[in-house]
């Protein structure tokens, strides 16, 4: 009997967590798709989708979506933050401490906690100095 969580490992899985491990940049599909077809050309974007997919639902990476048409995918599995720039798209993991309490605030008032996700929305330093920059411009 497999264990929980077991994904059986395939080539196209190792080379999409490979990708995924290799960048911060928290992708999209398609770009994980753009990525795999260096090593693998003959992959199709189903095969990535339905893998991504897999890796995701067995804990092996997370999906994450900010509310765009587009999740993004983060092979970082701990519990973390993340800083979403509202301006040019940056989505950057954040260094800090996780908010343990906060669960058992939540559960406190009847819920069952299994995790939790926070973002942080605004803007990111390079985009808060250029919009310094025009403004000391104008």
């Amino acid at each position: 009997m497999k264990p929980k969580g077991f994904v059986r490992r395939t080539r196209q899985r190792e080379v999409i967590l490979e990708v995924l491990r290799g960048t911060k940049s928290h992708p999209t599909a398609d770009w994980v798709y753009q990525e795999v077809r260096k090593t693998m050309p003959h992959v199709s974007l189903g095969t990535i989708y339905r893998n991504l997919k897999t890796l995701s639902e067995h804990g092996e990476i997370q999906e994450l979506a900010f509310g765009s048409t587009h999740s993004r995918f983060d092979a970082n599995k701990e519990i973390h933050y993340h800083f979403v720039c509202e301006q040019c798209g940056l989505i950057e993991d954040l260094d800090m401490p996780v908010l343990a309490g906060i669960e058992g605030e939540v559960e406190g008032r009847g819920y069952k906690v299994n995790s939790h996700r926070l973002e942080f929305y605004g803007v990111c330093p390079e985009c808060a100095e250029d919009e310094e920059a025009v403004s000391q411009a104008n």
